[in-house]
């Protein structure tokens, strides 16, 4: 398995990442102050997506395998359209996450460029042939690699990373969990337009949940960008 550096939790440097990968500007990453009810409030909406940095700890590690257990004893369908990949590609957690943000959201207006061409390339392939393009797809893996030097820490590829990227997306009111290391989707009920963020947010509690004493966690949102004020002279 190869080795990218690591992306910071930055909304800036992933807002830049988006539009780097031809996502229109009028969409944006922002940060999830908190999740109470009235912080949720705050987001600028709609919410396509709702990504969550979490810390790989020991607890969160034994849920996995038990969870993975119930998974492969569960036959499980999901929708033709759900673009989900495999991470094969170590520290690249961010970039399986933001790739998982914009190709379930059919109304996120995505130009030509990196990520068009990646998604019209693997779209016939199964998420771990995604996972293997991903590998050797060199103008995702730079744009990664620019914008991973952005942040306000010093990234080393070869330093152990502690923490992962994964997204919630609502597909055909299902709210769906998207992470990269684990064998498929993973379902956590329903969900709709306007609850999505709300639902996204119950998720992102249940993993905090398990770690009570660990205060490593960052929740970011993708939305749409708030309207720039007009000025008058």
């Amino acid at each position: 398995m190869s080795a990218w550096t690591p992306l910071e939790s930055n909304p800036d440097v992933l807002t830049k990442y988006i539009h780097n990968f031809g996502v229109n500007k009028d969409w944006i990453i922002t940060d999830v102050m908190g999740l109470e009810p009235d912080m949720l409030e705050w987001i600028p909406k709609p919410v396509k997506s709702v990504i969550l940095l979490f810390p790989c700890s020991e607890s969160y590690e034994k849920h996995r395998a038990e969870e993975q257990k119930r998974l492969i004893a569960t036959e499980e369908t999901y929708p033709k359209d759900l673009y989900y990949m495999r991470q094969l590609t170590e520290n690249a957690c961010g970039t399986v996450a933001l790739i998982h943000s914009v190709a379930n959201n059919k109304d996120i207006m995505l130009g030509d460029g990196i990520l068009k061409n990646f998604l019209e390339l693997t779209k016939d392939m199964t998420p771990e042939e995604r996972g293997k393009a991903l590998e050797t797809d060199k103008a995702v893996h730079e744009n990664h690699q620019a914008l991973a030097h952005e942040g306000q820490t010093v990234s080393d590829p070869n330093q152990r990373v502690y923490h992962h990227f994964i997204a919630f997306v609502n597909k055909k009111g299902i709210l769906y969990e998207l992470d990269g290391r684990k064998m498929c989707p993973v379902k956590h009920g329903a969900t709709s337009d306007g609850t999505f963020l709300q639902d996204a947010a119950r998720v992102c509690e249940e993993f905090m949940a398990r770690d009570p004493k660990e205060l490593r966690f960052t929740v970011l949102a993708l939305s749409r960008a708030l309207p720039s004020r007009l000025s008058f002279q």
